[in-house]
């Protein structure tokens, strides 16, 4: 029995509003703070279909996009001691199924990070649809997910004088999405 939609979603191909889109992140600092940060959305499709089965997502993210407040941290991410950005530009999630799970909503996907793909579980919340003061038809969508950076082979890290690593293994990852329905 195919799962229903969101009662306010209607079925249709969404475009990614960068603009009013986020990509973030947060990380464990030298064991007693977070770095949080921003990652460039590129571009991004929501095809929503007849019922979740037949719905999919893909998005790409640019690598050498980020920004976390510091330019000197924001250059060492970038580099081959982190994702390197200059040989892998692109980041990417492309769903492998949707399905619901009492309120929220799973999309299971392929996320390339660092050259490295992932099967991961994103939950995600429909926040709602509205008409833009413009006519646009808009989706909101929010999700959450920690994954282990050592799973994409981001393994750089120096040890600390007081014992501990100087960048933690789980990063948390929050997208806040709003896309806009095409004609």
């Amino acid at each position: 029995m195919a799962t229903p939609l969101p009662p306010a979603l209607t079925t249709g191909t969404y475009a990614v509003d960068a603009g009013h889109s986020t990509a973030s992140f947060s990380v464990r600092h030298a064991g007693i703070s977070k770095v949080r940060g921003t990652v460039g959305i590129s571009a991004g499709t929501i095809t929503v279909g007849e019922d979740l089965e037949s719905s999919c997502v893909a998005v790409t993210l640019d690598a050498s996009a980020v920004s976390t407040g510091d330019e000197n941290r924001d250059q060492h991410l970038k580099s081959a001691d982190f994702w390197h950005a200059e040989e892998r530009p692109t980041w990417t999630f492309t769903s492998t199924s949707v399905t619901a799970d009492d309120d929220a909503y799973i999309v299971t996907g392929d996320l390339t990070i660092n050259g490295v793909t992932r099967s991961v579980d994103l939950p995600v919340a429909f926040e709602g649809a509205a008409t833009d003061p413009f006519g646009n038809k808009r989706a909101g969508f929010e999700s959450e997910i920690v994954i282990n950076r050592k799973d994409f082979d981001l393994t750089w890290n120096a040890a600390l004088e007081t014992g501990g690593i100087l960048v933690g293994e789980k990063v948390k990852i929050a997208l806040d999405v709003s896309a806009i329905e095409q004609n």
